[in-house]
């Protein structure tokens, strides 16, 4: 679970009504016909843009988000160090008992086939073009929740003209301004907090996360090659710190001692 993104979440609904209900009550701002135009006009207009199968999955999306399954840089270190240390001893076909241990469904593939005998050409690019797809899901994902984020804005001032025109041509009738005024303003509120208070940051987050992931299979690939090429698990190590930044170096090492 990433706890910045709950906690941002929680933190700017928790101010924004809190800021309207020291004002007030809250009743003012909730409207069903402002709601329609915004979420419903931006679920219409993701539907014609997108198709229905990767609208289902920005469910998905957003889960990804929240949750966060990914090994840090420090564990794969030391799990390909350990690898290392088997397959000079043993050769790599010893790695085959330790296949089932692994969690991770793409470092599990690769080292099949690093047992398997696979060529390192082989490998980077079977490896690569699985990590290039993934990429390209995380994109099309991101560019998802990126026409949400333009969407709901967009529909808002929909909505704003649509309630100027209701109040326009209800002036002789007091009692329907404050419809007409009520869709004018909420509208505009309700596309500016949907787009920036959630679409947006969740976009910036997937993509961190996509980079982070993109990070991690790089520093496999590198590990599964030095597998191949038969490096020593102290030149392996040196070689995957350098993926990592210089904070997380320093804690790496010093960690290291004490895990031996």
């Amino acid at each position: 679970m990433d706890k910045a993104t709950l906690i941002g979440l929680i933190l700017g609904i928790v101010l924004v009504v809190g800021s309207i209900m020291i004002g007030g009550e809250l009743t003012p701002f909730i409207d069903v016909p402002s709601l329609m135009i915004t979420v419903g006009g931006s679920i219409a207009a993701t539907l014609i843009n997108f198709p229905m199968a990767k609208v289902i999955s920005v469910f998905g999306v957003v889960r990804k988000c929240f949750m966060s399954s990914l090994p840090s840089p420090n564990e794969v270190i030391e799990q390909f160090k350990t690898l290392a240390t088997i397959g000079r001893r043993d050769g790599l076909l010893a790695l085959e008992s330790r296949v089932e241990s692994i969690d991770d469904a793409f470092l599990k593939r690769g080292l099949e086939q690093v047992i398997g005998g696979v060529s390192k050409e082989d490998l980077m690019s079977s490896m690569e073009t699985e990590m290039a797809f993934v990429e390209q899901r995380h994109q099309t994902g991101k560019k998802l929740i990126d026409g949400i984020a333009a969407a709901a804005p967009a529909f808002g001032m929909i909505g704003t003209l649509i309630g100027l025109v209701q109040m326009l041509r209800s002036l002789d009738d007091p009692s329907q301004i404050g419809g007409g005024m009520a869709v004018a303003l909420l509208t505009t509120l309700y596309g500016a907090v949907i787009a920036n208070m959630f679409c947006i940051p969740l976009a910036g987050k997937l993509e961190s996360r996509s980079q982070e992931e993109m990070m991690i299979r790089q520093l496999m690939l590198s590990g599964l090659v030095s597998l191949i090429d038969g490096n020593a698990p102290r030149a392996l190590e040196q070689r995957l710190l350098a993926f990592v930044s210089p904070k997380l170096r320093e804690t790496y090492e010093a960690a290291e001692p004490k895990a031996a």
